[in-house]
């Protein structure tokens, strides 16, 4: 009877045993399941980081072109807004540092777009082609040093 009691607690054991190791093995299915997800949500949310850097870099552009036109606009503004309020050389002198700003402005935007240092990973949005950038802001450039000459050599007030 002690030998059968013995028997029947070892079969147990034994039933036990391999249950746990059922257990174990789904689990480490389960668990190498659960690490392809978060390595395949890793490299997710990697792309997506590179496009919301392409797009932060894309309103860093957008701010400095806005900023160049305001400053553009209140240089020109500047001479037929200031005429017989204050005298002749302030506003030839605050036009053309408004204009000269808004310059810079237009140069840093291409600078900052198309130097932009490290390069992120691969996005999945496109870049704007910097010879576009370069060609349209070269040209508000020459629209600066049109207003630039205007603003020297044009007639102030009405």
């Amino acid at each position: 009877m002690a030998t059968q009691q013995g028997e029947a607690e070892l079969k147990r054991s034994a039933d036990h045993a391999e249950q746990a190791a059922e257990h174990t093995e789904e689990a480490a299915e389960r668990t190498a399941v659960a690490a392809e997800v978060t390595k395949d949500s890793a490299d997710r949310r990697t792309e997506l980081a590179a496009d919301r850097t392409v797009f932060a870099a894309e309103r860093t552009y957008a701010a400095w072109v806005r900023t160049g036109l305001g400053a553009l606009a209140s240089g020109i503004g500047a001479k037929s807004l200031l005429a017989g309020v204050v005298p002749e050389w302030m506003i030839v002198a605050t036009g053309t540092l408004l204009v000269i700003f808004s310059g810079f402005c237009f140069a840093a935007a291409v600078w900052r777009q198309v130097f932009a240092g490290a390069p992120p990973p691969m996005p999945d949005v496109r870049r704007i082609p910097p010879l576009l950038l370069v060609g349209m802001n070269g040209f508000l450039v020459v629209v600066a040093l049109a207003a630039l000459l205007s603003i020297w050599f044009g007639r102030t007030g009405g």
